[in-house]
């Protein structure tokens, strides 16, 4: 594999030297706080409107930000999105810009959900806030300008594993129908099961370490037997036929890349419509550095041509 994208390599030395520990070497405060600073962005992209709401949800008020893009015809397909940051850290904040370049990209509706988060409330706790978030998506998109017929889900990183989950959950409770899935180098595995070439090759160095994607699952998962739960590690779904269409996007230097891409091939197996596409030279993380990494641009329209399609049938 060729090296990172020189792009990544220069994002890569600045954080080397600021000489900031690993997240497996800092508190769950001082993690929140530096996904904060690192995604964040100071001049975000314009969209139609933002409204936010608390609905109710399985452990009470679920905050969620509904963005309306700047151009458009109501009523618009609706993409129910997650974060990510290890079911630990993130929130809308963290994850503001893509939902804004995805809402006016495909001109639709984004619902971002602020599931809670772990180790104050691990599994399920983010399954079922995610899950009633898209619930309540399907049932009240007329209210928000968008059509209940059309909604997708999606995430990145966590909220990938999210969204796959809500797929699987939405399929075993004969719930919503839901036209799409968008899975953004997501995690699917439990690494205490099941090992990958990827998780060695980028150990170290790129991000988000080994270590660290390893103390995100001491946080999340609460009771050992959790880590072979399929809302927990989709890929450890035994039947994956039926699932919504979906696009999966996997990073070339992403101690998750093969677990992502073991996914798609899954899906595509259980006969399941599936794009994927590696960024060879990305990073774990890298959709979110929009104002840094000109590849997530690239990422972003292909979600978006996906999604168009998926609102368009």
């Amino acid at each position: 594999m060729d090296d990172p994208d020189p792009q990544v390599e220069r994002l890569l030395e600045r954080i080397d030297q600021q000489r900031t520990p690993p997240t497996h070497g800092m508190s769950v405060p001082t993690a929140r706080d530096r996904l904060d600073e690192l995604f964040t962005t100071p001049d975000p992209e314009p969209v139609g409107e933002i409204k936010e709401f608390s609905i109710e949800g399985p452990g009470g008020p679920l905050p969620v930000r509904v963005y309306a893009p700047e151009t458009g015809t109501e009523p618009y397909g609706v993409f129910v999105t997650f974060h990510g940051g290890g079911w630990v850290v993130g929130g809308l904040d963290t994850h503001d810009p893509v939902c804004r370049a995805l809402a006016n990209a495909v001109e639709c509706l984004v619902v971002s959900v602020d599931y809670r988060l772990a180790p104050e409330h691990p599994f399920p706790a983010a399954v079922e806030d995610c899950y009633a978030a898209t619930e309540w998506a399907v049932d009240y998109a007329d209210e928000l300008g968008g059509d209940g017929e059309r909604v997708a889900v999606g995430g990145d990183s966590a909220g990938g594993n999210l969204a796959a989950a809500v797929t699987l959950v939405a399929c075993d409770r004969d719930g919503p129908e839901l036209c799409h899935q968008s899975l953004v180098y997501p995690s699917v595995n439990s690494p205490s099961l099941q090992e990958f070439d990827s998780y060695e090759e980028n150990a170290e160095g790129y991000l988000l370490e080994r270590a660290s994607a390893e103390w995100y699952y001491e946080r999340y998962l609460d009771q050992p037997t959790d880590a072979r739960n399929a809302y927990a590690a989709p890929l450890m779904a035994r039947d994956l036929s039926g699932l919504p269409p979906a696009t999966v996007i996997t990073a070339g230097f992403d101690p998750l890349r093969d677990e992502g891409i073991a996914y798609a091939d899954r899906l595509d197996a259980a006969g399941v419509p599936v794009t994927h596409e590696c960024f060879e030279g990305m990073i774990h993380g890298f959709l979110n550095l929009v104002d840094t990494i000109d590849r997530s641009r690239d990422a972003i329209a292909v979600l978006a041509d996906d999604l168009d399609e998926a609102f368009a049938d």
